[in-house]
Order: structure tokens, then sequence, then C-alpha cells
């Protein structure tokens, strides 16, 4: 499928031979450690074929790999056939970790080249002292990209715009006040920003540089005296610059960076998150370092009470939309439409709301055994036909000015096996004990795990992927601090935090399934005893499937804990929607009995 990379994959091997490079690591990511990257840092997806968010490429003279995790298993294995590159499996016992495998294929005094404006400072040097400890030379300035990739997309020249304060629900100046308070407790005086959703945050601005999440390429850097965004002049509109100017933030070329920071003085303290920062930047940098975690990823994953009447509204908007493209999908399943068709439906509902601005992320339209490839993307050439039968896994979400969404409902489109009804309800049993969790303040995400995970565990099936992760406002899709998952994060779960709630089960060759909410830490009352409690309140608005319970698995307070929710699903979209639609959904949420 992928031949098309060998010669790529040729021309990349004559420049490490005309550089002296016996070995290079190739990332899928971009300067800002971002998640979804622009078009221009699409260098590993370029070489390889591989599509997937996540996926690091590893070339020798002689041979070449790619690591991804679970989610894309199948999707690797079908995108790498005929490329020159072997899939390995992350986290899978017998496979091996991409520096083990560069420790047996090369000899001592090889050179093992990176491009450090792709690896954090703490990447950068585990990948240093592999090299000191095997014997081999690191290159932290090997820029293959430029020199292998033509007609590479340029970076993108889109403009900013401005988030409305009333959205925000704070000010700029109020942020950067409560951010530089946290740098000045760290006996720091500036801090760099390379991340482009803590940019976005910051200076409550957005834009639409990467695709599906609203931020703009950019560097940042603040201090008590000095404000400086990094971004290509040519995005800043009159609208943005007059805001900027009204909270003293500069506007400096976005190349400019690298120069900036090795002026700065001696004296100064940055705070430097290692993990965020690129090797480049950090080793461009002269002055004092001082290295922790940005304070922005704590702050930003905490919001307040706009953001949650944003969240509130950005999730009717969604439910009313997953409404009338579910009631598409049942009237024309048996008409020729495939899971493209289904994407493109979606979208078109969603645009319907002013303020939606596209989706979170690629939908994932998975029929049958597509919906056990976790990160499934249907093309025009992979899609299905739906047919009235089999289970239809959705995974989806939108952004609008109020917020960010993600769900995800699996539905049969016809006649549900006992096998498909018994897997679905596990999935669900699971989904629901984590949203009902009640807990002391101070719980982390690893203790609520095995909530989702128990009912599968009883039955020797379990998931690879994490079971929650954190959601921005009108930002990514995937954010942290906090996150639900088998490893160990130390964050704990605060009020106002927004949290995915997605177990599943994937048979490969026969149907994925999950369920998925999104779920708002609130208060659950304390007591001088004991101290406070929290709880979920959840947040996204669209029905279980009703038809592929099996209701003999289900307790009495499961069956209570769902129609509740159905219940508040009708009165929460009931305006939005018209009485044919109100009728369908009030179907679709009867109340279910033992």
């Amino acid at each position: 499928m992928s031949n098309y990379t060998l010669p790529r994959l040729e021309a990349l091997r004559n420049l490490m031979r005309t550089k002296h490079i016996d070995a290079v690591i190739i990332p899928g990511t971009d300067p800002h450690q971002s998640e979804y990257l622009s078009d221009h840092w699409k260098f590993r997806e370029y070489l390889t074929g591989f599509t997937g968010s996540n996926g690091t490429a590893v070339v020798t003279l002689h041979d070449a790999g790619l690591w991804t995790d679970s989610r894309y298993f199948l999707q690797a294995e079908q995108q790498l056939s005929d490329s020159g590159f072997t899939l390995y499996k992350e986290n899978i016992p017998g496979q091996p970790t991409t520096l083990e495998w560069l420790a047996e294929a090369l000899d001592e005094d090889a050179v093992l080249g990176v491009d450090g404006r792709l690896f954090s400072l703490m990447e950068a040097n585990r990948i240093e002292m592999f090299c000191a400890q095997n014997g081999f030379m690191f290159a932290p300035d090997f820029r293959a990209a430029e020199a292998v990739w033509t007609n590479r997309p340029p970076r993108p020249m889109n403009p900013l715009f401005v988030h409305d304060e009333a959205l925000a629900g704070e000010t700029v100046e109020s942020k950067i006040s409560r951010v530089m308070d946290a740098v000045e407790q760290a006996d720091a005086d500036a801090l760099l920003i390379t991340a482009l959703d803590d940019i976005a945050w910051l200076l409550n601005v957005r834009g639409s540089d990467v695709a599906y999440t609203p931020v703009a390429i950019a560097f940042a850097f603040v201090s008590d005296s000095q404000r400086v965004l990094f971004v290509d002049e040519e995005k800043i509109t009159d609208e943005v610059a007059a805001h900027l100017k009204q909270y003293d933030v500069k506007v400096k070329p976005y190349d400019d960076i690298e120069k900036f920071l090795g002026k700065l003085k001696d004296s100064l303290t940055v705070m430097v998150d290692p993990n965020r920062v690129s090797d480049a930047l950090g080793q461009a940098m002269l002055c004092n370092k001082h290295y922790a975690p940005s304070p922005i990823i704590a702050l930003k994953g905490v919001k307040n009470d706009h953001q949650i009447a944003g969240f509130r509204k950005a999730m009717r908007y969604d439910g009313a939309a997953m409404v009338r493209m579910m009631m598409w999908l049942e009237q024309n399943v048996g008409n020729g439409i495939t899971e493209v068709d289904v994407d493109l439906r979606l979208q078109q509902e969603r645009a319907a709301f002013a303020s939606n601005r596209g989706d979170s992320f690629h939908m994932i339209a998975g029929y049958k055994d597509h919906g056990a490839i976790v990160h499934y993307e249907a093309s025009a050439e992979s899609a299905y036909t739906l047919a009235p039968e089999g289970l239809l896994l959705i995974d989806t979400g939108g952004q609008y000015l109020e917020g960010t969404t993600d769900a995800t409902r699996t539905i049969s489109l016809g006649n549900p096996t006992d096998a498909e009804k018994h897997d679905f309800t596990l999935v669900l049993k699971g989904h629901l004990a984590l949203a009902r969790a009640v807990f002391p303040k101070g719980t982390t995400g690893v203790q609520l795990d095995v909530l989702a995970r128990g009912p599968m565990w009883s039955e020797g099936i379990t998931y690879l992927h994490g079971t929650g992760h954190g959601v921005g406002h009108f930002l990514g899709c995937h954010e942290g601090p906090q996150s639900i998952r088998m490893q160990i994060n130390e964050t704990p779960l605060a009020l106002g935090m927004v949290t995915s709630n997605e177990p599943g089960i994937y048979k490969a060759g026969e149907y994925g399934i999950r369920t998925e909410n999104l779920l708002l830490c609130v208060s659950a009352g304390s007591s001088e005893e004991w101290g406070e409690f929290y709880k979920f309140e959840d947040l996204t608005l669209f029905p279980y499937d009703t038809s592929l319970m099996d209701m003999a698995m289900l307790s009495a307070e499961e069956v209570d804990q769902i129609n509740a929710y159905h219940a508040m699903v009708v009165d929460q979209l009931a305006d939005l929607l018209s009485a044919e639609e109100l009728a369908w959904l009030k179907n679709k949420c009867k109340k279910i009995s033992k």
C-alpha cells in the first residue's frame, strides 16, 4: 500500500551517507510538541505513509522501523505494507523500544542524528545519555526534512482571532498575573511558553493553523518586564493587534525566537518545561534555567464558571446535531451510504450552529471490523458501505466557541447478536461505574481507572488505551494535566476539570465497542471528619443504544442511572429539536426496566 514511500526512504539514506549519519529518529511532532500538526511538520507521515497521531520512525542505512501504540496497531499494519518500515508495537512484551532496537542495530562510534527542534529537552537528554552509554555519537542538529522533503507545504499563515472574554471568563491580565505568581514562587523571573494551546489560553486568542485544534503556530515569553508573542506577523489582524496592545504584548517574528533567547541576560532565570520546550530552544538559552512543568497546564485544566456554562451550551448543540445525524442514518442505512458519509453528514449538522468551528478530531466511524481499529479514519478507498446489520462505532467531537466536545456511541444497525449485546453491556457497566463514582479530594485518575475496567477484567478482557483524558475549552480535545488510566499520573482530579470516560472492547476482525461521555468534576459535599468529596456530572447529551443492552447483566442501580441520564438528555435537548426530532429522541430514551 505504501511502496511510494520507498524512494523517499532512499533519499533520506543518501542524505545520511552524505552527512555521515548512521541512524535517525523521526518523531511525529513539531517544535511545540503538538499532538496534531500542520502539514508543514508531517515529515514522519511523508516518509512512512503512516498517518496516526502517535508514532516514531527510526531509520538506519539498512533497516527502518515504526513504533506506535495499541490505538494504531491495525492501521499501521495496513499503511506500512511495502513501505520499507517494520511495525513495532509499544508496550507489548517482547517488542523492543526504539533505543533497544538501535542498541542492537548500530556499531560502536555510530552517529545518531535527530532534529533538536522536534525533541523536548527531556527526551533529547535521554537519547544523548543512551548514546554515551553505548559508545555512539549524538548529532542533535540533523534537519533532514529541509533537504529530503520535496514540495513541502509551507508554514500556515492563517489569521489569529480574539477569543471573547465573556467566553473565556478571565482577562489576559488576570491570567498573566496568576502565571507570574507561580513563576515567582519557583524563584524564576520569566516563563518560556512553547505549547500552542497554552499560548492560546494565556492570551485569549485562537487560530486555525492546525486541523481540529483552534491554535496558531507561535512561541511566547512572559516576565515582569516583557510580554512577547513570536508569530508570523502577517497573521496579526487589526483586531488582534489592538487586543495584544491592550495587554502590552509585543509581537516579534516567529523565527526570531532562538535569537531572542540567546540574548537574555545571564542574571535572568527562566522557567522552562523540559517536557515541552525543544532541545534546540533550550540550547539557545545561555541564561539560568529553572526546570519545572509550566504552571499554565494546571491553571488551564480547571475550568471557571463561564467556561463550564460554555461547555454545557456546546454539549446541547452537539447533542442536537447528533440526533439529526442519527435520524438521517437510520433512514438511509440501506441506501448505499458509507462511513465517510456519516462523517460528512454530522459536519453539516454541526455547521448549522453559528458558533461551530469544525470538528475537534477526525471522526472515527468504524463499521463492523473497522470498529476494532481504535483510531480508524475512513477514507474514500477504505470506507465500508453500511447495511442494516452489525455494529457502528462513532467517536466524534466538535469545536464551538463555547467549548469542545468528544463523545463515542456504539449503535446496532440491526439484528444484534448475543455476543455483541454482552460486550456492549460489559463496556456500559464500566462506563456507568466510573460516572457514578464518589471519591475524596486528592484522588488521582489511576485510583478510579479500575472502576471502568472491573466488569471486563472479571471476564479476562481488557483494553490497552487510557480510560479518560482532560479536554480543553475551545482548545485541544486531549488536554492535561489529569488523566484516568492504569499508568500513574500524580495529578489529582479537581473541581472544574473536564475528563472523558471511554472504556471499550475491540475484537479484531469482528467489531469494536466504546462508550464515551465527558465528565465534569463537581462537589459531593464534605464533613469535618472526612473532608471534601467529589463526584462527576455527565456533560455529554446523547442516548445509549438500549437495543444493545443485555438487561440480565444490569443491576437495578444501573437501570435507574441509565433512565435518569436519558431523562436529562431529553430535557436538555428538547427546545433545540423539531417535533419529529424530539419524538425520535424520546423513543430512544424510553424507560427501561429489569
